[in-house]
C-alpha cells in the first residue's frame, strides 16, 4: 500500500477534532519496520544531506539532527507530498475561524512556490538522533516569513526495545493562565501532527491563538531516531 493510500484511509475529521483541542493528534502506525529501519540506514549517508546541527553546541539540548538534500528520499517525498492537503484544508478553517485573510494553497508545489518568493528554498525534512541522556528543548521549527501551521513527526525506533523514555512533548501557552503540558509515548511508525506555531482556541466571546512548542523529554536509555516532516521550507 503506498503512503498516499495509507494517508487516504485515516479519519481527517478525527484528527481535525484532536487538533483543535489537544494542538496534536495520533494516527496509527503509517510507516513500517522496513520503511523505518532504512530511513534510520541513511543517517551515515552524508551525501543525502544538506547541513547537520549539534544541538548542545547551540544549548538547543544534546543530540544531532541532518536537514535532508534535494530529491528527498521517496517515503518522504511522499508523506510530505501527500499529508500536505488534508492539512491545507485544516489550516485555512484555523486561519478563517481567526478571521484571517491568509489562506494556503491546496497543494505541497503551491506552498514551496510562496517559500520560494520569500527566498526560502532549502528542504527541511529532517532526521533526528538521541542516545542515552540526549533530550530536545522546547522550540518552534519557524525558517522564515513563511511558515505552514502544522507540522508531522514520524517515530522511527522502537519505545521499549531500542530506547526508553524520550517521550514527545507538547507545551500550550495559555493567556491568562498557566501553560498546559503534554507528554507523548510512541510506538515505531507512528505519526504525531501537530501545531508549528499557533493554534486557534475558542474563548468566552471569540476565537483567539495559542502558542505551542514542541521537544523531547531526556532519553534514559538507548537510542532513538525520528523523522520531521515540515511543509515549509527554509531561507
Amino acid at each position: 500500500m503506498t503512503i498516499a493510500d495509507r494517508l487516504a484511509k485515516l479519519d481527517w475529521e478525527a484528527i481535525e477534532q484532536s487538533l483543535g483541542e489537544w494542538g496534536y493528534a495520533r494516527t496509527p502506525p503509517m510507516l513500517t519496520a522496513d520503511e523505518c529501519a532504512s530511513l534510520i540506514a541513511l543517517y551515515s549517508e552524508e551525501s543525502r544531506f544538506r547541513s547537520r546541527v549539534d544541538m548542545a553546541r547551540y544549548r538547543f539540548g544534546i543530540g544531532d539532527y541532518k536537514y535532508f538534500a534535494h530529491p528527498l528520499p521517496p517515503v518522504v517525498a511522499d508523506l510530505r507530498a501527500h499529508a500536505y492537503p488534508p492539512l491545507a484544508r485544516i489550516a485555512n478553517r484555523w486561519e478563517k475561524s481567526l478571521g484571517a485573510r491568509r489562506r494556503y494553497p491546496d497543494d505541497l508545489p503551491g506552498l514551496l512556490a510562496i517559500c520560494r518568493r520569500a527566498g526560502q528554498t532549502k528542504p527541511t525534512p529532517l532526521l533526528l538522533h538521541y542516545e542515552t541522556g540526549g533530550y530536545n528543548c522546547l522550540h518552534q521549527d519557524l525558517y522564515g516569513d513563511v511558515a505552514f501551521p502544522l507540522q508531522i513527526t514520524a517515530f522511527l525506533s522502537r519505545r521499549g526495545v531500542d530506547y526508553e523514555g524520550g517521550e514527545f512533548l507538547l507545551v500550550e501557552q495559555r493567556p491568562r493562565a498557566q501553560s498546559r503540558g503534554q507528554a507523548i509515548a510512541t510506538e515505531q511508525g507512528e505519526l504525531v501532527i501537530f501545531t508549528t506555531r499557533e493554534r486557534p482556541a475558542r474563548g468566552q466571546r471569540s476565537w483567539h491563538r495559542v502558542t505551542m512548542r514542541h521537544g523531547v523529554s531526556r532519553l534514559t536509555t538507548g537510542t532513538r531516531y525520528t523523522l520531521g516532516v515540515i511543509f515549509h521550507d527554509a531561507k
